[in-house]
C-alpha cells in the first residue's frame, strides 16, 4: 500500500511557514505531519503531491519518495492538512485500507480528507462519498499554534518513554517522574538542569544537550542535535533537530536548523527553518486589553480574525531579528527578512523585508543567498539550487 499526502487550495493559507515547504512538513509536535501518519503505516510507500513551485524542493527534502507522479496499486490519499489523532476518523481509514475496500471518497464538510483507491490512479474518480466525521484539520496558518502540548502527549507514545540507555545524565541532574521521560542515546542532561515530567512527557532526541541550570517542564520535545541553553526555561514547546534554545520559550515551535539562544521571551509562536532570534528580543503573546487577534493572512491580503488570545510571532525560513526586537501580539514575518532597530516591529513584514520600525526595503538576493550559505554550511548542508530557484521566483512575486 502507499499513502498519499496531497496538498488541497487552502495550502497557501499557511504561509510564510508553506512559502517554502509543503504542507506536510510541518510540525506541531516531536513529528511532522508526514511522520505521524508513517508511524500509522511504517510498511508503506509514500507519495507526495505539492504545488509544482514546490517540487524539486521537496523531491530535494524527500529523496527516494514519489513527488507529483501518479500512483500504482492500493493507495490512502489523505490531505495533508489532515492530522492524524486517535479518534473514529483514524480507524475508519485504517479498516478501509486493510479490508481492501471498494473506491471511495472520505469528506469533512465541503472539504475532500481523504480517498482509497484499490487500483491507484486519478483521485478524481468517481467513488462513492462518505463523510468522515469531524476529523482534526488544520485550516489557517494560526491552527499550527493549537494545543502544542497535547499533539506532545499523543507523539509521545512513539517513543519509549522510561528509556534512557546510552544517555549521559549528571548525578547532579534532577529528573522528575523519569518513567515518562525518554532520553535518546548520545543525548545530555548536565548539572542542575531539571526535567520535570510530571505534567507531561519530556522528550530529549540524539545528541541532544540539555545545559547547566536548565528547566524543562513537560510537555517538551528537544529534537536531535538541539541545545538548551544555561539557565533556558522551556514548557510545553517543541524544539526542533539542530536548534538552539534560551531564555523563556512557551507554548511555541521551533521548526529545525533555527536559533533563540538568548534571554527574552517567546510565547505561542512557530519559527520556520535558519530563523535567528538576537541576544533580549522578544515577543508579545497577549493584547493589553486581553481581546483577541487578529494576524495578517498571506494569502487574501489582509489582517483576519483568528478567534484565539495568545499568539505571539509567526516566522518564515531564514528570517532574522537583531538584538533588543521587540514582536508585538500577532506578528507575521516573511521568508528572508532581515530586521532590527528600536521600537516594535510592524506587525507584517512581507518576504525579504530589511529594515524594522523605520520601514523596509528588500533584501537583495545576492546578499540573502550568501548569508544561507553561510549558515547552512556551519550545519554541513548546501544551499540547493532547487530552493534558489523557488526563492528567486518568490522574491520575483513579492
Amino acid at each position: 500500500m502507499t499513502i498519499c499526502l496531497f496538498e488541497d487550495g487552502l495550502a497557501g493559507r499557511f504561509a510564510p511557514l508553506t512559502s517554502t515547504r509543503a504542507v506536510a512538513d510541518l510540525r506541531l509536535g516531536p513529528l511532522t505531519l508526514l511522520e505521524r501518519w508513517q508511524h500509522v503505516w511504517p510498511d508503506a510507500g509514500v507519495a507526495l503531491h505539492v504545488r509544482d513551485a514546490l517540487a524539486e524542493v521537496v523531491r530535494h527534502e524527500h529523496p527516494g519518495v514519489s513527488v507529483n507522479e501518479p500512483t500504482s496499486g492500493p493507495t490512502l490519499y489523505l490531505n495533508a492538512r489532515l492530522v492524524c489523532t486517535r479518534g473514529p476518523a483514524l480507524e475508519r481509514l485504517k479498516h478501509c485500507a486493510a479490508g481492501n475496500e471498494p473506491a471511495r471518497t472520505f469528506t469533512a464538510g465541503d472539504h475532500v480528507a481523504a480517498a482509497w483507491r484499490p487500483a491507484g490512479g486519478d483521485l478524481n474518480q468517481d467513488a462513492p462519498t462518505e463523510d468522515l466525521g469531524a476529523p482534526y484539520m488544520l485550516a489557517r496558518v494560526w491552527d499550527v499554534l493549537d494545543a502544542i502540548g497535547p499533539r506532545i502527549v499523543e507523539d509521545a507514545a512513539s517513543f519509549p518513554l522510561g528509556e534512557h540507555t546510552g544517555a549521559h545524565v549528571s548525578p547532579h541532574a534532577i529528573l522528575e517522574a523519569p518513567e515518562q521521560i525518554y532520553l535518546a542515546p548520545g543525548s545530555r542532561v548536565h548539572a542542575g538542569a531539571i526535567l520535570n515530567a510530571s505534567a507531561g512527557p519530556v522528550l530529549i532526541g540524539e545528541n541532544a544537550t540539555v545545559m547547566e541550570g536548565a528547566i524543562l517542564r513537560g510537555p517538551v520535545s528537544i529534537g536531535a542535535h538541539a541545545q538548551v541553553k544555561m539557565a533556558a526555561r522551556v514548557d510545553q514547546s517543541v524544539i526542533g533537530p539542530w536548534c538552539k534554545a534560551g531564555g523563556e520559550i512557551h507554548a511555541s515551535v521551533l521548526h529545525s536548523f533555527s536559533n533563540k539562544g538568548h534571554d527574552g521571551y517567546l510565547g505561542n509562536s512557530y519559527l520556520g527553518r535558519w530563523c535567528n532570534l538576537g541576544a533580549d528580543t522578544n515577543t508579545s503573546n497577549l493584547r493589553n486589553d486581553y481581546g483577541i487577534v487578529d494576524l495578517y493572512d498571506m494569502s487574501e491580503g489582509r489582517y483576519t480574525t483568528t478567534g484565539r488570545q495568545f499568539i505571539g510571532l509567526i516566522m518564515g525560513d531564514h528570517s532574522k531579528a537583531g538584538i533588543n526586537t521587540m514582536f508585538n501580539t500577532g506578528t507575521v514575518i516573511g521568508v528572508f527578512c532581515n530586521l532590527f532597530g528600536g521600537g516594535y516591529m510592524p506587525r507584517y513584514a512581507p518576504h525579504f523585508s530589511w529594515g524594522g520600525p523605520e520601514g523596509f526595503r528588500p533584501y537583495l538576493l545576492r546578499k540573502a543567498f550568501q548569508v544561507a550559505r553561510a549558515v547552512m554550511k556551519r550545519r554541513g548542508l548546501e544551499f540547493s539550487e532547487a530552493e534558489s530557484a523557488l526563492l528567486s521566483a518568490l522574491s520575483t512575486e513579492t
